[in-house]
């Protein structure tokens, strides 16, 4: 259709007719604009490039010819429109863009495109009243409604691209490191070795032990995020022993940091073995990473009536009042010695996941992690462990 003729349609009618009657020509608009989009939009039929487009105009049609009260305007402007059991097409949109390849800038540029058209077109010479302005109020809360809906469609699609990732990325790592390390450890046992073999040998074995904790920080990310929780084997575990065991882990590995281990009541319940020496090895790692290199390590259990509490402490520059706000969130990374002028240094950081797989190991015992920082006092990890 051209744009005299539309011309014309635009001069004559309500917005919602305008649309209704031109519905064809600005699909078409539609999948031109998306086609500019390569490579993603290469590979896809003229009908995956106008898929569900037709029934997201009937969804804008239909919202703007429809009665609101103040109140339903208003809870729809706070994204609090009701939804339904089944997709709507803007979602469905957003799925088949995510799986075409768009990315999303290029999928909301699709929606900034279709409302400038229909805008532009149906305003043409147009002499705009007081129900036209209330026509482009409306028109513009369906296609925010329908941009909101495709948008938190794509997020979800593109966080279940990630963890499948992820978790393909840390399955398929465990069996070349296992390799490795196998390799690694039964070398050092094979005939006489110099000192620079030797050296060498537990360089390899240690980066693939570190490797390995990586990985399974990974797969215990995936399985967070997808909902599935952590899977806990719980038994007998006497905290006191496994603190002691994984102190003079530290103490092993490295040999020029101070550590105080204070342990104090009963220290006896069911718990997972495992994945408490994950927590203690992640609070202390971060101890050592964060902490100043002069100032010691102090970790303490304390055993209640009703649980058993694990801290660790360290001097450092204290974490931000905005870092504290997310650092058990996933993948956040604190670095609080970038400004640091103290002389006392630090280790490079990690990518974060240890305190995020803490929560969740501590949460999954129905128990609480918590911080405290402050330049005068340090920091301080808690982590309560129901009995």
């Amino acid at each position: 259709m051209t744009e005299d003729v539309l011309k014309i349609f635009g001069n004559h009618m309500r917005l919602a007719e305008f649309i209704r009657a031109n519905t064809a020509p600005i699909i078409a608009e539609w999948e031109n604009f998306a086609k500019t989009f390569v490579p993603a939009a290469g590979s896809m039929t003229p009908l995956a490039l106008r898929n569900h487009i037709r029934q997201i105009l009937g969804f804008i049609v239909e919202d703007i010819e429809t009665t609101q009260t103040d109140s339903e305007q208003i809870r729809k402007s706070h994204g609090e429109k009701p939804r339904t059991f089944y997709p709507s097409a803007a979602e469905t949109h957003a799925s088949l863009r995510h799986a075409g390849g768009f990315n999303m800038d290029q999928m909301v540029s699709e929606y900034r495109a279709l409302r400038a058209s229909v805008l532009k077109l149906w305003g043409m010479d147009r002499d705009m009243n007081a129900v036209d302005v209330k026509d482009m109020i409306r028109f513009n809360e369906a296609v925010d409604q329908a941009l909101t809906e495709s948008i938190r469609d794509y997020s979800v699609k593109l966080e279940m691209s990630r963890n499948l990732f992820l978790g393909i990325l840390s399955h398929d790592l465990r069996n070349p490191l296992s390799a490795i390390s196998m390799s690694a450890q039964l070398a050092m046992k094979i005939g006489q070795l110099n000192e620079r073999q030797t050296m060498l040998l537990s360089q390899i074995a240690d980066s693939t032990s570190r490797a390995g904790d990586i990985v399974t920080n990974l797969l215990d990310l995936t399985r967070a995020r997808l909902g599935s929780g952590l899977p806990l084997i719980k038994e007998p575990v006497d905290m006191g022993y496994i603190s002691k065991m994984l102190v003079d882990e530290a103490r092993a590995i490295h040999p020029n940091r101070e550590f105080t281990l204070e342990i104090t009541g009963g220290l006896e319940g069911i718990w997972d073995r495992a994945r408490i020496g994950q927590v203690f090895s992640n609070l202390i790692g971060n101890a050592v990473q964060y902490g100043f290199t002069d100032a010691p390590v102090t970790i303490k259990v304390e055993g209640l009536e009703s649980e058993v509490v694990v801290s660790v402490h360290n001097e450092g520059v204290p974490i931000s009042p905005e870092h504290m706000v997310t650092i058990f969130s996933s993948l956040t990374r604190v670095e609080p010695h970038a400004d640091d002028e103290s002389g006392h240094g630090a280790l490079s950081v990690n990518l974060g996941l240890g305190l995020y797989i803490s929560k969740e190991i501590v949460t999954a015992h129905g128990g609480t992690i918590s911080v405290t920082s402050s330049e005068t006092d340090g920091t301080t990890f808690s982590a309560h462990f129901r009995r």
